[in-house]
């Protein structure tokens, strides 16, 4: 049993930087932050998960069977990752690209402190509390030192795909379109440095700061680190219904206010940003159908233009209802992975990819996200995110685009600088 208090702050933005700088002392972390977005069904402003009182953690084989023996187990709040290699536990796929991150490909945490911010109030929820852990652990968040200076990194970035390969990979890819095996892929490439040691609560701080999106995380498995700056969610569970928000189409941000609105204007008209997001909604409908009660899919926002710090988003909303019998892993596995990170169809866009990309995309492209104690969740997609492997020194990117018929490879290579931007600008100053 979880024992719970609750207060009011007096100053939210300065607690929640003492909550994440205190929260370094543990070995599993989980910090969501959605930065006071408003406008994507956000139930916290942000939450932190420490501290490991039970884990799961495998490699894809039956993974979300694992996955769902565990969640039914301890019905309670529990914490963490969904890679995107458990593609091959819920088809006949493969992941033979290189790794140079070595993340599990599943790790899930029953934390024992968890602290939920909304507007003013912190609520507090701890296993197995002793006398006074509340107040000195209040005491010690409070007491933290936000240093307002950062140290710059020293990171030189390579390309695992430089700019010629890049363009060979986007026709062939397109071969593979004008044949009819695909109408649509995603594409990602990786940009990585080795040899290299980083801050990682600094480097999320800066990257947050640039982007302010509204599913930021903050991940942590000892040595394993993610520093995300998500704008999107994969998928949400309230009660029996479950919503699902892909993003597809980005245009980039001006400090001019009337060319940025054009820029916004332009996105909004754009056919082929439109068509590659209404194809991902058709997948979406068609994956949440298999768990939805009967005539219960609808898509609620077509192609709604969204703007963030960085770049202005195309994002469709699709809902369904679901059996309040239904297990809650059974819907992650049944919608997994999510259609804006593979294409459509989605088992030859998956085959395809792998074939085409250099590296194992691990937990990019996956998913951060908790379970509560009644079977609700809420996951986001990680893009945007620098991910680090502090024992092997290795820090690594990867941004991708959706490729159609009408993909242009020199627009898509473009499109993917402007998704780098923020993480290249945090890594190399």
């Amino acid at each position: 049993m979880r024992t719970h208090k609750s207060l009011l702050l007096k100053d939210s933005p300065h607690f929640k930087e003492q909550l994440l700088l205190w929260s370094q002392q543990f070995d599993d972390v989980v910090w969501l932050d959605s930065n006071n977005y408003q406008q994507l069904n956000a139930q916290y402003d942000a939450v932190l998960a420490v501290d490991a009182m039970t884990s799961i953690q495998s490699d894809y084989q039956d993974a979300f069977d694992k996955l769902k023996e565990y969640q039914t187990l301890t019905q309670d709040w529990i914490f963490g990752y969904l890679s995107y290699d458990l593609k091959n536990d819920v088809e006949h796929l493969k992941s033979e690209n290189f790794d140079g991150l070595q993340f599990p490909e599943i790790y899930f945490f029953q934390p024992k402190k968890i602290f939920l911010l909304k507007g003013n109030r912190l609520t507090m929820h701890y296993m197995r509390m002793v006398d006074d852990e509340f107040d000195d652990d209040l005491s010690q968040i409070k007491s933290q030192h936000v240093n307002g200076v950062h140290e710059p990194n020293d990171v030189k970035i390579h390309l695992r795909i430089h700019k010629d390969e890049y363009f060979n990979k986007i026709n062939e890819m397109l071969v593979h379109i004008h044949r009819g095996d695909i109408y649509e892929a995603n594409f990602c490439q990786e940009f990585y440095a080795e040899n290299t040691v980083i801050n990682p609560i600094e480097t999320y701080n800066k990257l947050n700061a640039i982007s302010k999106p509204p599913f930021a995380t903050f991940f942590k498995l000892s040595d394993k680190y993610l520093l995300s700056a998500s704008p999107e969610r994969y998928i949400k569970k309230a009660g029996n219904t479950i919503i699902s928000q892909p993003i597809k189409g980005t245009a980039k941000r001006s400090e001019n206010i009337e060319e940025d609105e054009a820029l916004k204007e332009a996105l909004r008209n754009d056919q082929k940003e439109r068509s590659e997001n209404i194809m991902i909604v058709d997948l979406v409908r068609n994956d949440l159908s298999k768990t939805a009660l009967k005539g219960s899919v609808v898509v609620k926002e077509l192609c709604e233009i969204y703007t963030f710090d960085q770049v202005h988003q195309m994002i469709s909303t699709v809902e369904s209802k679901v059996d309040e019998d239904i297990n809650p892993v059974e819907i992650l596995k049944s919608t997994f992975p999510m259609g804006s990170m593979t294409g459509a169809p989605k088992i030859s866009a998956m085959k395809i990819i792998e074939a085409l990309e250099e590296t194992k995309r691990g937990l990019y492209s996956g998913s951060v996200g908790y379970f509560t104690p009644n079977g609700d969740f809420d996951f986001n997609v990680v893009i945007r995110s620098i991910l680090f492997n502090e024992s092997k020194k290795y820090v690594s990117y990867s941004v991708g685009g959706a490729i159609t018929a009408k993909s242009d490879p020199l627009k898509e290579y473009e499109e993917c600088l402007v998704k780098a931007k923020a993480m290249r600008e945090v890594l190399e100053n």
